[in-house]
């Protein structure tokens, strides 16, 4: 099962390593090592939330997921989406982009510090978004009770998780972003670049989520017509018609994971300029770690770890709400990543071992209840 899942990954990383030393030699090496850390460490509770998406999707979906939206997650995030930033900012054309990251990594490193303002507020909109629906959503399982009941109540309310989370931008606005971080220690006024991405961050969720989940009711209805049909033509003998709304669903769904994935990489694609600002050594490295991450979204699915410990869907949820406040904060203040990646693993190992526990005084339970019945039928 493991070899089967993590198959692709262990090659990737292979070639990966021998490309380094081809291109840099054995400090290559150690860079891209370095940064396959670090990216999965940054990213294992988007492990976790992708798990609870992708269990609702097929085997075949699954496999488009590792496949072409790897992909997307290497090439497309971690190699052209910081020359496209670059290139955007500067007001560059794009061949010029390309040719300032392979050829003069300092500025490159600085034009593209210089945008992280904007693409903080808005990976950190998007997932900000993702917690508050969560958080605001009732449940029938929760796992801090003394907090998640009282807001599934405010929950209640229409529209609560955009207003809240509009509210915080406004904050960030005109506080962090009026002294705005920027590349050699220097502060600028940032304000309505933070307001214009992090506006683009929650209509990015709004449509893209929205698809998703509307798509993803309609697959519920239609699931049950089908099975209600099915009856029928047994009963009748009638020929039962195909339904292609799996595909449709199946797809915008898809899209919601490579927007979530590009919402989480953003801190991994800046935090990784303090390793080196090799654009190549980054992609390699982020590259890799971004396919265990992958991998291991899978492997969470196939094991049905999420229904046995039914906390950890918690935990990284509360992680993307320490991630996206962090990354508001990064505006304006440098926070090492090892500090974010401690935060969301923290959290998550702290579900896992309260899953554990509650699935101890599960089990307690039931056997004391067998010994109950044992005994009254003696």
């Amino acid at each position: 099962m493991v070899l089967k899942t993590f198959g692709w990954s262990f090659a990737v990383t292979a070639l990966g390593l021998v490309a380094a030393v081809f291109y840099g030699g054995w400090t290559a090496f150690g860079l891209v090592a370095i940064l396959t850390i670090l990216e999965v460490s940054l990213s294992f509770d988007n492990a976790v939330v992708n798990a609870g998406v992708l269990k609702k999707m097929s085997e075949f979906w699954q496999r488009i997921f590792l496949t072409i939206g790897i992909l997307i997650a290497v090439f497309g995030m971690r190699l052209v989406f910081p020359v496209v930033i670059v290139s955007v900012t500067a007001q560059l054309g794009p061949i010029e982009a390309v040719d300032l990251a392979l050829n003069d990594h300092a500025r490159y490193e600085e034009l593209v510090t210089d945008a992280h303002p904007a693409i903080a507020a808005f990976g950190g909109m998007f997932l900000l978004m993702i917690f508050l629906d969560f958080i605001f959503e009732d449940r029938d399982i929760r796992w801090l009770a003394w907090l998640e009941r009282p807001l599934a109540k405010l929950g209640k309310i229409d529209m609560l998780a955009a207003c809240v989370a509009l509210i915080v931008l406004l904050i960030t606005a005109t506080t962090f972003a009026v002294n705005a971080h920027q590349y050699g220690g220097v502060h600028v006024d940032k304000s309505s670049t933070v307001l214009l991405a992090g506006v683009a961050g929650v209509v990015t969720y709004m449509v893209v989520g929205g698809l998703s989940g509307f798509f993803e009711e309609k697959l519920e209805q239609d699931e049950e017509r089908e099975q209600e049909a099915e009856e029928e033509a047994r009963r009748t003998g009638k020929p039962l018609s195909a339904t292609k709304l799996v595909g449709k669903a199946a797809f915008f769904m898809f899209m919601y994971l490579e927007v979530l994935d590009a919402s989480f990489s953003f801190d991994g694609v800046i935090g990784a300029f303090a390793v080196s600002n090799d654009p190549v050594v980054i992609a390699l490295g982020l590259g890799i770690g971004a396919m265990y991450v992958r991998s291991l979204t899978v492997y969470l699915v196939r094991q049905g770890t999420l229904d046995d410990y039914v906390y950890l869907e918690h935990g990284a949820h509360y992680a993307i709400g320490a991630l996206a406040v962090i990354l508001l904060v990064t505006i304006q203040y440098e926070v090492p990543e090892v500090v974010t990646g401690l935060i969301g693993v923290a959290l998550i190992a702290w579900s896992f071992w309260s899953s554990v526990r509650r699935n101890q005084r599960l089990r307690a339970y039931e056997e004391k209840k067998e010994v109950v019945l044992a005994a009254d039928e003696v």
